[in-house]
């Protein structure tokens, strides 16, 4: 009926009870039969099973209020290892993280995607596994690998899609390649929603409706709608690079079209309009390090990208509603020019209840979002409801 509380469902399996203990907190068996309205002995023997598959551990003892303390079991979170690949154009990270994707051990490595699938994953496979032997853990305890790529990516399958700086990339499986390589499931993205997912994780929890905007050669944004990393009907949800911009209609882009965000705003555009200005620069990087010496140019131009892409987060706003808008991505670096440039043409074309408690701010995971993005592809798979009662049940019949 409307106007009535909705509760959410108690638990009923242990996947579903499982869950309870995600948030960290040391629980007894009496608290639980508390929380799930079961029997002490259905309680006793789901906390049996969850130990069983490593997933929960002793935690001490509970104050007691007269007799013996009970016992408290917590999420453990060192029983299994995931792995969390971000590759960009000209760069690679690999974490081993845990089971709450907190990284354990970490590398960043330059490396050109355009090297190829066979040759980048190669290199992902052996420092992979040079990581995972640093942490003093076997390939055994590996439960996944989650992968971003920096191009337009199938979810379902895995496969890049006519990725365009990605040469050779194209329908490459890299979920069975890798599986080869390194004998875990493997999870595979786009680069900014696995982004996306780490900064949703790392530095704002409790946002449910999030855009994490990647600026850098390219534009894209992940989409953190209830909670939840929004893909679309086919993955290709949040692909802001390539929406028209109101005005240069005629400047050609990768894409095939002209007028395109990126081809407006991105590194790459910035830089040829500065070099049309006599000054030298060639990557996104260089443009940085112009702002940040104080280039008054640079900074000009770093600004009015900023205000072109606020004219497509203006509407982003307006259809989506987000509570906070995280840029990131290289040209995130240029600081202020960037961000105001946003903030003006967001604030200015948006409507006053879109934008009331909108906050819209630099990326403050930095570089590990990724990896921890990626790792959290893994994480919530293997830890969720289903795939917790399919452990247990493997485990029962072994």
């Amino acid at each position: 009926m409307e106007g009535l509380a909705k509760f959410p469902p108690r638990p009923t399996g242990a996947g579903d009870m499982f869950q309870l203990f995600r948030d960290g907190a040391p629980r007894t068996r009496a608290s639980l039969v508390t929380e799930t309205g079961q029997s002490r002995s259905t309680v006793a023997a789901r906390i049996d099973a969850l130990r069983s598959i490593g997933l929960l551990a002793p935690a001490g003892e509970a104050t007691s209020t007269g007799g013996r303390p009970p016992s408290t079991f917590a999420f453990d979170p060192a029983s299994h290892l995931a792995m969390g690949v971000d590759l960009g154009a000209t760069h690679a990270r690999i974490a081993v993280t845990d089971l709450a994707a907190e990284p354990i051990t970490m590398i960043d490595e330059p490396l050109a995607i355009a090297d190829g699938p066979d040759r980048v994953l190669t290199w992902v496979a052996e420092t992979g596994r040079k990581l995972v032997a640093q942490t003093g853990r076997e390939m055994e305890d590996l439960v996944g690998i989650g992968i971003g790529l920096p191009g337009p990516v199938d979810h379902r399958t895995g496969r890049p899609v006519n990725p365009p700086i990605m040469p050779g990339w194209g329908d490459s499986d890299v979920p069975a390649e890798l599986f080869a390589r390194l004998g875990a499931p493997v999870m595979v993205d786009n680069d900014v929603n696995i982004m996306a997912l780490g900064e949703h994780r790392t530095t704002a929890p409790d946002v449910d409706d999030l855009l994490f905007v990647k600026v850098a050669t390219g534009i894209g944004a992940g989409v953190i709608m209830d909670g939840h990393l929004r893909r679309g009907a086919q993955g290709a949800a949040g692909d802001l690079g390539h929406i028209a911009v109101p005005g240069p209609a005629d400047i050609p882009c990768r894409c095939g079209n002209t007028g395109c965000l990126e081809a407006v705003a991105g590194g790459g555009a910035i830089a040829a309009r500065l070099r049309q200005q006599g000054i030298a620069v060639e990557t996104t990087q260089d443009i940085v390090d112009l702002v940040r010496s104080g280039d008054v140019a640079a900074g000009q131009a770093v600004r009015q990208a900023g205000r072109d892409i606020g004219s497509v987060l203006a509407a982003s706003v307006s259809l989506l509603n987000p509570a906070r808008i995280v840029v990131g991505g290289i040209l995130a670096g240029a600081g202020e020019h960037l961000m105001a440039g946003i903030r003006e043409v967001v604030y200015q074309r948006s409507l006053p209840l879109a934008t009331r408690d909108l906050r819209i701010t630099p990326s403050e995971a930095g570089a590990p979002a990724g990896v921890v993005g990626a790792a959290t592809l893994v994480t919530e798979q293997y830890l969720a409801p289903s795939s917790v009662e399919t452990l247990i049940t493997a485990k029962e019949v072994m």
